[in-house]
């Protein structure tokens, strides 16, 4: 079972709250720094230190903790997404996050509520989270797996499968290219803007 971490956010040392407001600055002049230039790329490995080639990060932003996120090689991750990653999140290469995507590792005790649970997240190789999905605490996304548009996923996702809905549910498996055949347009995947090879 994986192992939950609790903090107390109000038993915070001087240097974890400096940092966050260190990071917070830090954000706030990201969100609002000109696309394309060497200031938003320098703020943005600022933001995320452990982060691979090719992969970019768009504005608006909204982390906690963002020195806890670890993003691999060719990751985009559209406007509006939300981090918060107390618990740890990890993006793996080649993963696609839409717009105003939420990925949450933390959560609040039910009874002690400035305590906040953590688990990390793990979003594998070329997966695509769907425009305005939330991934919970704890949930893993299998390589080169789909989140439909809106989907609240409670629960880890195999690889190469398309969820959907909320709580996010099993709709299809992605066959491997040779098994791919043309789209059928009663095929309840088309909703989620795929063809049968899952493009």
């Amino acid at each position: 079972m994986m192992e939950e971490i609790r903090i107390d956010v109000t038993k915070q040392t001087p240097e974890e709250l400096a940092l966050a407001n260190e990071q917070a600055k830090h954000i706030f002049k990201f969100n609002h720094t000109m696309p394309g230039t060497a200031g938003y790329d320098e703020l943005m490995h600022r933001i995320f230190p452990s982060m691979g080639e090719g992969s970019i990060v768009n504005t608006p932003l909204t982390a906690v903790r963002p020195h806890m996120v670890k993003i691999g090689r060719n990751v985009v991750v559209m406007p509006g997404c939300l981090i918060m990653s107390a618990g740890g999140i990890t993006i793996d290469d080649g993963a696609m996050i839409a717009a105003n995507v939420q990925l949450i590792s933390n959560n609040h005790d039910l009874f002690e509520r400035q305590v906040i649970t953590c688990k990390p997240v793990y979003i594998g190789k070329n997966a695509w989270i769907g425009a305005g999905a939330t991934i919970l605490p704890g949930v893993t996304i299998g390589d080169n797996a789909v989140v439909g548009a809106a989907s609240v996923v409670t629960k880890d996702v195999p690889a190469n499968t398309i969820v959907a809905g909320n709580p996010a549910k099993f709709i299809k498996r992605i066959p491997p290219r040779h098994e791919c055949s043309a789209a059928n347009e009663e095929d309840a995947t088309m909703q989620l803007g795929l063809d049968s090879c899952g493009d």
